[in-house]
């Protein structure tokens, strides 16, 4: 087995060429995602994935959405091909009932990674950890590029695991200094939990249209399907990361907002078809033309950053198969390096 490390998210592979049969597949259970995949490896694997997208060096990523009782399944292809070509699809699950019914978690899935130059698998692992960090990563890619630089405040607009990683996430590469947390449910030990492991002043929400005035960076990770953020919520100057819009149901701010608002999307079809661009789009209030464009875009120069210190901008994040891939093939880098997971032969 050999390894190389010839692409800046860090994927790397094994030489198969003489084999009769494809080698075994390696399995990754949550634990050993966990064990090599940081956050900050995450943001730098991430925004390598949306320059190569932008640069023409993807495998068009694509996603499929369909309803079941109770929730949804979301499942999202692609691959990146600069150096050697990897191909992931992920199949998660979305029951946000699960965690309070059955104390399962609420999106649970798996990752298959393949090579994409012959279709050989290569992974099989657990997807939840993934989803949470690379969704993380995006807005921490997005912010360096589109927050003011002074940004101190945050408000947290959700208080579950992926809030959490969204703080921790923008911590790394923003000045953070207060954080307010608010939640139609009890945000408590939350706010007690991440006070004392992040040494931010982390605290609940008042009233949410006087926190989100206050707030220079706001970001929506719930599961609603009616909108809570208005347009007189929010201040000159402020950045938006718009997470928890990702199926067509969904929805956490107003249309107007979003069409007052610079927007950057991860990518813009898929936006249109299940983000928040979706709304506004649907009620007429904008067009596709006025979207700035992708963070790709901005990543490599081909879409405008800030303009100024009062431009209002919302990240419309629906999460891609580009996050997945990227994080995914750095995980089975690693993990192969480390000897970490387990074989399985599937071509016996």
């Amino acid at each position: 087995m050999r390894h190389q490390v010839d692409v800046p998210y860090g994927v790397a592979g094994r030489v198969t060429a003489s084999a009769r049969t494809p080698e075994p597949v390696l399995l990754l259970d949550r634990a050993a995602v966990a064990s090599v995949l940081s956050i900050e490896d995450c943001i730098a694997a991430v925004e390598a994935a949306f320059i190569a997208h932008a640069r023409g060096l993807s495998l068009s990523p694509q996603l499929m959405h369909v309803d079941a009782e109770g929730g949804e399944f979301h499942i999202k292809a692609g691959g990146l091909k600069p150096g050697r070509a990897y191909f992931a699809c992920k199949v998660n699950g979305g029951f946000f009932a699960n965690r309070a019914g059955s104390g399962l978690p609420n999106i649970i899935g798996l990752i298959l990674l393949c090579d994409a130059s012959n279709g050989t698998p290569l992974a099989v692992m657990e997807s939840g950890h993934v989803t949470q960090l690379r969704t993380g990563a995006a807005t921490a890619v997005a912010a360096r590029q589109l927050a003011r630089a002074d940004s101190r405040s945050l408000l947290l607009c959700g208080a579950g695991r992926q809030a959490e990683i969204q703080l921790r996430s923008l911590a790394s590469v923003l000045p953070l200094e207060r954080v307010s947390v608010w939640s139609r449910g009890d945000v408590s030990s939350f706010v007690q939990r991440l006070s004392g492991e992040t040494g931010i002043d982390v605290h609940a929400a008042g009233d949410l249209a006087t926190t989100a005035h206050a707030s220079d960076i706001i970001v929506t990770c719930t599961s609603a399907t009616s909108p809570f953020l208005e347009d007189a919520h929010v201040a000159a100057g402020t950045f938006i990361a718009a997470v928890g819009a990702d199926s067509p149901g969904k929805q956490e701010l107003s249309s107007h907002l979003v069409a007052r608002c610079s927007i950057v999307c991860d990518l813009i079809e898929q936006c249109a078809a299940v983000g928040e661009l979706r709304h506004a789009l649907a009620a007429r209030l904008m067009t596709r033309e006025q979207v700035r464009g992708e963070l790709g875009d901005v990543l490599v120069g081909s879409a405008r950053k800030r303009v100024n210190d009062d431009e209002r901008i919302i990240f419309d994040s629906t999460g891609t198969a580009l996050q997945d891939v990227a994080a995914a093939a750095a995980v089975y880098e690693r993990a192969c390096e480390r000897s970490i997971g387990q074989p399985f032969d599937f071509w016996k």
